[in-house]
């Protein structure tokens, strides 16, 4: 159980929470929602000991597994090591039981050294190593990196490593922020398993919608200035929070409606003998007056994409037998596909294995180290990169409007206030400086520029990484819409699912292309 005790975050003239009290109750699993900058992260920083509130206080278990970024703390352990650290009370029982041994033995240090090793047998430390290969199995972590440094395996493993350790000891209580970023639909598949049998208190922040659907039961939505708790997964609050706004402005509604009937009634007979009635009349009319209805902070972008006059022709990419190789052994290795006019495809799989090499070689902005690759005719792409810095120079002093002229000529300033405003650069926010922009901001800012861009051809690398789930649904919804052709990486399950008609999937023994939907695929795949 997790308990907040009035508590208040202040920034500033900014109140982000206010005497916030609330429970968090063992055996529920949290989803903690809200739009981008509602304070998300920050309440769960606040829970994390991270952030210190300006008021209040808060009650944890004992133990808590905590999803940690400090990726450099650990460069210099082995990656086992760095799992079973997320037992704090197993891993200093171990470190002062090996400093004592260096010592001279004596009664006191022996008789530290048996209490020592009954913390170690308490919390099961004779079966550590063991108890944390099998998380690292379940992420999809190789053997081969187990003994190594955690400074020496590529950064999408570390991070993996790290939320083992979140989950390592039988922690009473979990929070977990965004702990689908880095993993491939394997490992999130095998991480909703683990939570749905986890038995303590779960807290978890993230803008993987079917990943939310799939383990919670409860959310905390922080939306109208306030934390509300809805039972059901996320689409469930979704619709309950819909229902209840509908009913407040209907019942708004009907109170405007009877207060202009009560008005008319005063107006008429207001000089006359019915002055009791009329009295009674203004008592009802003050008793019906509508409270202003808060604003919700959740907004949601419009994403639509126009391809241009030019259609393509029938063939729009073909591969053949195409290698990239950095010098560290192949990529991709004679890899061949024909992509054709509408098609949508999917392209998922683990990170590294060469998902975003493909996508720079079908953008055309990287050649291949042999085989061919050919553009059918007319065929006039836009590429969202992986890396927004791959296109937006974020130490430029340019404004977002100033960034977005430059994608089209002849563009005339109604049109790309026009477009920002979809993407929620309202008013003043279109002349934001590129430094200022939040990842969410520059990605819905590249996503502008592609709306205003000539193309009959879309190809996106992570578009979601920072987007919050509005902004997602949005653009699977634009994407689906779209009539052209569409390749999109994701390792978001309901961006795919919603978009793709096929599927081009990296796995361990090769690249595989499945003609059919993620669901048929997964199925398939079983």
């Amino acid at each position: 159980m997790i308990t907040l005790n009035n508590i208040c975050m202040r920034y500033g003239a900014r109140t982000l929470f206010e005497k916030v009290t609330m429970t968090f109750s063992n055996g529920q699993r949290y989803g903690l929602t809200g739009p981008n900058g509602a304070g998300k992260s920050t309440l769960l920083g606040i829970i994390m000991g991270r952030i210190e509130p300006t008021a209040g206080t808060i009650n944890l278990p004992a133990r808590v597994g905590i999803l940690k970024q400090n990726i450099e703390e650990f460069r210099e352990e082995s990656v086992v090591n760095t799992v079973i650290m997320g037992n704090r009370r197993l891993w200093n029982a171990w470190a002062e039981r090996d400093r004592l041994y260096d010592e001279e033995m004596t009664d006191s240090i022996g008789m530290r050294l048996g209490d020592l090793e009954e913390v170690i047998a308490a919390e099961d430390g004779y079966s550590a190593e063991t108890n944390a290969e099998q998380i690292l199995q379940g992420m999809g972590i190789s053997p081969h990196y187990y003994s190594l440094k955690m400074g020496e395996v590529p950064t999408d493993v570390q991070f993996k490593v790290l939320l083992c350790q979140s989950l390592f000891g039988s922690p009473s209580a979990l929070l977990l922020d965004e702990p689908t970023n880095h993993l491939d639909l394997d490992s999130i598949s095998w991480l909703e398993h683990f939570l749905k049998g986890y038995k303590g208190t779960l807290i978890v922040v993230s803008h993987d919608r079917h990943f939310l659907n799939a383990i919670t039961t409860q959310i905390a939505d922080i939306d109208y200035d306030t934390i509300t708790i809805y039972s059901g997964n996320y689409d469930a609050m979704v619709g309950m929070k819909t229902d209840t706004r509908t009913r407040a402005e209907d019942d708004a509604k009907s109170k405007e409606k009877k207060v202009a009937q009560l008005s008319e009634f005063v107006a008429r007979f207001g000089a006359g003998t019915r002055a009791s009635q009329v009295q009674s009349r203004l008592r009802e009319i003050e008793r019906l007056q509508p409270q202003e209805t808060k604003k919700s902070n959740i907004q949601r972008p419009y994403i639509r994409f126009i391809p241009c006059d030019k259609a393509s022709g029938k063939i729009v990419i073909s591969a053949n037998k195409i290698s990239k190789d950095y010098g560290q052994g192949a990529v991709i290795k004679d890899f061949s596909i024909e992509i054709q006019k509408g098609d949508k495809i999917g392209i998922i799989g683990a990170n590294g294995r060469g998902k975003t090499t493909l996508m720079k070689i079908l953008a055309g902005v990287l050649p291949p180290d042999s085989g061919k690759i050919n553009f059918g005719h007319q065929v006039l792409p836009s590429y969202f990169p992986q890396n927004h810095s791959e296109i937006i120079d974020k130490h430029s002093e340019e404004t977002a409007f100033d960034w977005l002229r430059c994608r089209k000529i002849g563009l005339y300033d109604q049109d790309i206030r026009g477009v920002l405003g979809k993407v929620l650069f309202p008013g003043e926010d279109a002349f934001k400086k590129i430094p200022l922009l939040s990842g969410g901001e520059t990605a819905r800012l590249i996503i502008a520029g592609m709306m205003l861009s000539d193309h009959n051809t879309l190809i996106l690398d992570e578009p979601n990484g920072h987007l919050d789930l509005e902004a997602v649904s949005a653009l699977a919804w634009g994407l689906n819409e779209y009539p052209g052709t569409v390749i999109v990486v994701s390792h978001d399950r309901d961006l795919i699912g919603q978009v793709a008609t096929k599927i081009i999937s990296f796995e361990e023994k090769g690249i595989k292309f499945f003609d059919g939907p993620l669901d048929d695929y997964l199925a398939r795949k079983g």
